[in-house]
């Protein structure tokens, strides 16, 4: 694994399964809340219990950041998974009212915390475009 395919793995990964850790047996309260604007973007998460969706949140971090850390994990994998997730958060700001400015895309005040996984799904394409090094042309090397 190249060292800056590392980073691009590292970095993320201990965030988000830092978050998740997190979320480990969250408050309903928070659960509810979390699930709302979830749901926004992903709206079958409309659907689980508070408890449900506290789990499914907090284990989906976990297995997505111990993807992107654990280096016996390929490459690609890690990327998609990262990709899933981080593709949810940016659906999630897009489709949340308030969250962009009138034209829709560009972060309002409130949607900054959200835009900001925008990068996250700029990693995750990186890491599912990165040459892995297996069939490499000698060219290449």
């Amino acid at each position: 694994m190249s060292l800056s395919t590392a980073i691009l793995r590292a970095v993320p990964g201990a965030f988000i399964l830092n978050s998740g850790i997190g979320k480990i047996g969250m408050d309903a309260g928070t659960a509810q809340y979390l699930q709302g604007m979830a749901a926004q973007g992903v709206p079958p998460l409309g659907k689980l219990t508070p408890e449900q969706f506290a789990k499914f949140l907090s284990y989906g971090e976990i297995a997505v950041g111990a993807s992107l850390l654990l280096p016996f994990v390929p490459t690609k994998l890690a990327g998609l998974a990262l990709a899933g997730f981080s593709g949810s958060m940016v659906s999630m700001y897009l489709r949340t009212p308030g969250m962009t400015e009138d034209d829709g895309v560009r972060p309002s005040q409130e949607g900054t915390a959200l835009a900001k996984d925008s990068w996250l799904l700029a990693i995750a394409a990186a890491l599912l475009v990165a040459n892995t090094g297996k069939g490499k042309d000698k060219a290449d090397a």
